[in-house]
């Protein structure tokens, strides 16, 4: 069967092309009658009606059977004890380091669901990144791709997007982790970003359905208290009424809450260590949030077929240029003895790490595809983006549909 995904690896392969096909239908008019049309009215301004990937059943399962294989390696390649060098080279914010280590040696904090990014090469997939710890396109990706297959009137099983149904069965691994605790579930976000509190709107839903009391707060309305009685996390959920949520998820990144906000990271740290809360996801995802462990893993599998060469030090030929804890795209450079293409962001005084180039694959148009693989426990789902050049969070989402179920 065709490779649908076929960059140049350095080595100078053929690149082949994407098969994008007419994909027409109403999905709102979908999503309406199931409850749930506020996921494109508030939080998926990218997804593109009209086309859609034509994904090889082949290729569907090498990528959920390599997110599956890597999440595996990546536990394998954490040293034991998370010793203080370990972690001086991922540069993980000191005032972590605690609760990295608690949470890590602790089954009870759990890990939901990561992405990971990936190039298709007639080689089979490579690594981009993964995003461990706040990954978003949970709408698109869980929600919005399936309703466009029931609005075309296609088989809504031909697609590998089984991401909402591992999402209740790992919150409900959670909850039964943590069955001491009272299951109030708070999900916070900053509270401008609509797309935030719609990515978070899926999880509380999925949250309801495996036994939570679920709520959404911005972070700026919940209160933290970390003495007498009333330690903990609360919310006003109605007037003079207050909650207190022992479970707690956050689309805000670990490290932006231990560099920016300090005060904040340590009452986390203080109710994470006396057992008043538990996080999702866990602080020792910012393990693998930093760019720098694509560099470890490298070295610890060398020459792995799912691996790009990764380094800490400029790489011979082509290569990609990261900031550890970048984000969206911003302050990537593809290097080719100088500086071809570069995104502009906020993330420039980082420490970075070098990574082999390889072609994305290519539709007829000349977009550029990545594919994103959902891991909630094992590969589950994937989603597509596509560009002219690098892949951003304002790239165009395009829903899939696995070959042979037209």
């Amino acid at each position: 069967m065709a490779n649908l995904f076929s960059g140049a690896l350095p080595s100078g392969s053929t690149q082949k092309h994407v098969r994008v096909i007419s994909h027409q239908g109403n999905v709102n008019a979908v999503l309406q009658g199931l409850g749930w049309n506020w996921v494109t009215e508030e939080g998926c301004a990218n997804y593109l009606p009209g086309e859609a990937v034509l994904l090889p059943e082949s290729e569907a399962d090498a990528l959920l059977n390599a997110a599956t294989q890597l999440y595996d390696l990546m536990v394998a390649a954490v040293p034991e004890n998370l010793p203080d060098d370990f972690l001086h080279v991922l540069d993980i914010p000191e005032n972590l380091w605690p609760i990295i280590r608690q949470s890590w040696n602790d089954d009870r904090h759990w890990h939901l669901y990561g992405r990971f990014d990936w190039v298709q090469t007639p080689q089979g997939p490579k690594l981009i990144e993964f995003n461990a710890d706040t990954a978003t396109s949970i709408p698109e990706t869980a929600v919005v791709q399936w309703a466009s297959l029931a609005a075309a009137g296609k088989n809504d099983a031909a697609q590998a997007s089984g991401l909402y149904e591992a999402l209740v069965e790992q919150l409900t691994t959670w909850r039964n982790l943590n069955n001491d605790l009272e299951p109030n579930l708070v999900l916070t976000y900053i509270g401008e970003s609509t797309e935030d509190r719609t990515n978070c709107e899926v999880i509380a839903q999925a949250a309801r359905e495996a036994g939570f009391d679920a709520y959404l707060f911005p972070i700026d309305e919940l209160t933290f208290s970390t003495h007498g009685t009333d330690r903990g996390i609360w919310g006003e959920v109605g007037k003079d009424e207050w909650i207190q949520f022992p479970f707690i998820f956050k689309l805000l990144p670990w490290e932006q809450i231990a560099w920016e906000e300090p005060e904040l990271a340590e009452d986390l740290a203080s109710l994470l260590l006396t057992r008043n809360v538990v996080v999702a996801n866990p602080a020792y995802t910012l393990i693998w949030q930093s760019k720098g462990f694509l560099a470890w893993l490298w070295k610890a599998y060398p020459n792995h077929p799912l691996l790009l060469e990764t380094s800490l030090e400029p790489l011979q030929g082509k290569y990609v240029r990261k900031p550890f804890f970048g984000r969206e795209g911003q302050n990537v450079q593809v290097v080719d003895q100088k500086v071809l293409e570069t995104k502009e962001g906020e993330y420039a005084n980082q420490k970075v790490v070098y990574q082999a180039w390889v072609e994305l694959p290519q539709d007829e148009a000349g977009n550029l595809y990545q594919a994103g693989v959902f891991w909630a426990g094992e590969g589950c789902a994937i989603g597509l983006r596509r560009e002219k050049g690098i892949i951003t969070n304002l790239s165009q989402f395009l829903p899939h549909m696995l070959e042979g179920n037209k």
